[in-house]
């Protein structure tokens, strides 16, 4: 696929309905005019009895099984598939490969409790992602249902990824990152395994050309519990996609482009056939890091009578008010940052730091602005 033409189409139909950090099966519900009423149907109900909507596009013989906000808070893949879908209606010659040879089914909001109230977790307080075994939820229940009535040959399972994360131990945002998951406790490279590794290869071949050094590598660490794993050791190859951070898109739009483009790498290499083994090149991909603040305040002092130098690391941290997400800044560690890094660096030069009106602040404290030698300075980029 081809950058220039990729970015063209995004372009022409990313869903103007869906905007910022909060989506909810009310956000989706309005762009659904868009779609043939045949595509659409519900699946079942979640704990609190709202709909769970699932999609089908294309008409192939390689069924892909694809689901986002499993973590209700990790909304940005689920505008990339709303992009997508808007370009799979269309029958854009960038996708008529991929719908002639795959039939995907897609969820877009497994937890829509959970995405109502922008928690991790469902309506009974349960991360869906360990839920794999024990199946105790019924957004769970429905995942396998799905699954093994759709007997896909290929999972995509895609999440979002917090600001902390790097791409290695470097200032290199993890803008995206990507996971073959383990299917078993020696992270065995299995042919499954392997499929799903070259897959990623190949997305991250594309990514380098717009966003260099700015792919991770998932740890790997098997969990049973979890999704992926579990899919993975039933021999299907599935890929873990997390939607991490680019330089000041909060609200994860550049980030949302990425995950577009990403999305319809990774079908176009399924549907065109994984004839070459990249899984090699895939373990050169940096591993995640978690090198990363919001904010680093350099070289403060805490009173005018210290002659020792410390930094402050402040991370955003996200609350639903009024229907929107607001960042809201905390301090999380009053030390020497020497290894990490800030989203946004301030040099303080050894000047003393307010923190809402006194330097009697510590870690855990909300900021609502900073004071540097008697000049407010924006914790926001």
């Amino acid at each position: 696929m081809n950058l220039e033409l990729l970015n063209n189409a995004f372009s022409l139909v990313k869903t103007p309905l869906l905007n910022g950090r909060y989506i909810t099966n009310s956000h989706i519900e309005k762009c659904f005019n868009s779609y043939k009423k045949s595509r659409i149907n519900v699946l079942g109900k979640s704990v609190e009895n709202r709909p769970i909507y699932g999609f089908k596009f294309g008409t192939g013989p390689i069924k892909i099984l694809l689901w986002s906000q499993m973590h209700g808070n990790e909304s940005t893949s689920t505008k990339a598939l709303f992009d997508c879908f808007n370009l799979f209606e269309k029958k854009d010659i960038l996708v008529n490969s991929i719908l002639e040879t795959c039939t995907l089914c897609v969820i877009p909001i497994l937890n829509p409790d959970g995405a109502e109230k922008y928690t991790r977790v469902n309506a009974s307080k349960v991360d869906l992602n360990r839920d794999a075994q024990d199946l105790s939820q019924p957004e769970s229940i429905l995942l396998r249902e799905v699954y093994n009535d759709f007997q896909p040959n290929y999972c995509f399972n895609l999440h979002g990824q917090r600001t902390i994360f790097s791409a290695g131990e470097k200032n290199n945002i993890a803008t995206l990152s990507f996971l073959s998951p383990a299917q078993d406790e020696n992270r065995s490279l299995t042919p499954n395994r392997k499929v799903a590794m070259t897959i990623i290869s190949e997305i991250n071949d594309l990514l380098q050309q717009v966003i260099p050094e700015s792919v991770g590598r998932y740890d790997d660490g098997f969990n049973i519990n979890c999704v992926g794993d579990t899919f993975q050791s039933f021999g299907v190859p599935t890929i873990l996609y997390e939607a991490g951070h680019y330089a000041n898109d909060y609200e994860r739009e550049e980030v949302r482009r990425l995950m577009f483009i990403s999305i319809l790498k990774g079908l176009e290499v399924i549907s065109k056939g994984i004839k070459e083994d990249k899984h090699i090149e895939y373990l050169a991909i940096p591993e995640n890091a978690k090198c990363f603040y919001d904010v680093i305040i350099r070289n403060v002092r805490l009173c005018r009578d210290d002659r020792d130098f410390l930094d402050i690391g402040i991370q955003f941290h996200e609350v639903l008010k009024g229907g929107f997400v607001r960042f809201i800044p905390r301090i999380e560690v009053i030390s020497k940052l020497i290894e990490k890094f800030g989203h946004k660096e301030v040099e303080a030069n050894g000047g003393v730091v307010v923190v809402n009106g006194n330097n009697e602040f510590q870690e855990g404290s909300e900021i609502d602005f900073v004071l540097l030698n008697n000049e407010e300075i924006s914790l926001y980029s």
